[in-house]
């Protein structure tokens, strides 16, 4: 027996010395292989299942379950090395003093209100031609058949009882009919302070309503950096759920100032809903306000009509509207007017929101659309920029209807 020792020691040094080169081939081969071949390999060989807490003891530390293979692009996150950007958050300008800008914006727009009245009040006899041709000027401005009529009258009278004949009288005799025209004695404050109901803060809920065309989701955005700026905590949202770009369009203005907007991603969502939920989230947060978007809609579509009804009589179930504004493009003229007539009737507007009035000679919408709902106008589009939206004073715009 001691003579066959050598023996088994020599056949078990051969077993030991194959095995060891079959193991020196699989890694090598495994080493050659495409990641993803190496992946799928190493994933047929080991999955979840076969992983026992036992694995986990006799691992060395820092050991992964996977060799080190180089990441896929599905499979390439954050390096935890490079810093992530801070979002940067506008700051927007204070809406004071925005609207002295329309001054020169309605100049270079060639207002027939400011040149073509006072060329024509300056004049040393003024006929019965001169006074038509000023009821034309302001009928083509769209002031409306009524105001003009009385303003006309009004100048009449002056001009005969006073007899004003240099340009800087007939300037400020022009001036303060105008502005008593526009009536600087309407309230045209934001209804957007919050209140408090058995304890719990209830945010001002604004709803913004118009027809397609008109610059309604950009003035949304607008008006929500004029909210902020005034120091005001805003939640949008973003009921406009026929077209998809108006929800994105929302957001992006939303984020540009760090406010939050609540919206739906599927298709064809209840808008009244995304209303609902907005006003909802608004409160149990404690914002300030909620803003909130609607699709735009033909005021002669009984059925969009219908549904901004609905949009209204949901809201008040969670918190009261504050305010409801119309926003109307400013070159439309007297189609506006149509426009708010049954937007009045079925939203109850209290505010109008003028888009485009920098590039108008129509500035007479102003005084004839408040004539027409008995509401004020409260903000004015003077541009494309994200802070051209200011709080109207009819006596800067009168001002800048006499400007040139």
């Amino acid at each position: 027996m001691n003579d066959l020792l050598p023996l088994w020691i020599s056949l078990a040094v051969l077993l030991l010395a194959g095995l060891g080169f079959v193991g020196v081939s699989t890694s090598r081969r495994s080493k050659t292989l495409p990641p993803a071949e190496r992946r799928a390999e190493i994933e047929d060989a080991r999955t979840d299942d076969d992983r026992t807490d036992d694995d986990a003891a006799t691992r060395p530390a820092g050991a992964t379950d996977v060799l080190d293979l180089p990441p896929t692009e599905t499979e390439v996150g954050v390096d935890p090395d490079v810093a992530v950007p801070e979002v940067v958050v506008d700051v927007p300008e204070p809406p004071a003093g925005r609207l002295v800008r329309l001054r020169e914006r309605l100049a270079r727009s060639g207002s027939p209100l400011g040149a073509r009245l006072l060329a024509v009040l300056s004049r040393d006899n003024l006929t019965e031609d001169d006074w038509d041709e000023l009821e034309e000027t302001l009928l083509l401005a769209d002031v409306g058949a009524g105001p003009a009529t009385e303003l006309i009258d009004k100048l009449r009278t002056q001009v005969r009882v006073q007899g004003v004949k240099d340009p800087a009288s007939v300037r400020a005799m022009l001036r303060s009919a105008l502005v008593e025209l526009v009536d600087p004695t309407l309230d045209r404050s934001l209804s957007t302070s919050a209140t408090t109901t058995d304890g719990v803060k209830v945010p001002a809920v604004v709803l913004v309503v118009g027809v397609n065309g008109t610059g309604k989701t950009t003035t949304v955005g607008k008006l929500t950096r004029v909210l902020v700026a005034d120091g005001n905590e805003v939640i949008l949202g973003a009921a406009d759920t026929f077209r998809a770009a108006a929800a994105d369009q929302l957001t992006t203005w939303g984020e540009r100032v760090g406010v939050e907007t609540v919206r739906s991603f599927k298709d064809g969502a209840d808008p009244a809903a995304v209303a609902f939920d907005a006003v909802k989230t608004g409160k149990e947060r404690g914002v300030d306000v909620v803003l909130v978007d609607t699709a735009g809609r033909l005021q002669n579509k009984a059925g969009l009509m219908d549904e901004l009804g609905k949009i209204s009589r949901v809201i008040t179930k969670e918190a009261p509207l504050t305010e409801v504004l119309l926003v109307l493009d400013a070159t439309t003229g007297q189609n506006g007017l149509n426009q708010a007539r049954v937007f009045a009737e079925v939203a109850g507007v209290t505010g109008i929101v003028l888009t485009k009035l920098d590039g108008t000679a129509k500035g007479g919408i102003v005084v004839a659309v408040q004539r027409e709902l008995g509401v004020p106008v409260k903000l004015v589009g003077l541009g494309e920029g994200p802070d051209d939206l200011a709080p109207f004073d009819p006596e800067e715009f009168v001002d800048g209807l006499l400007q040139g």
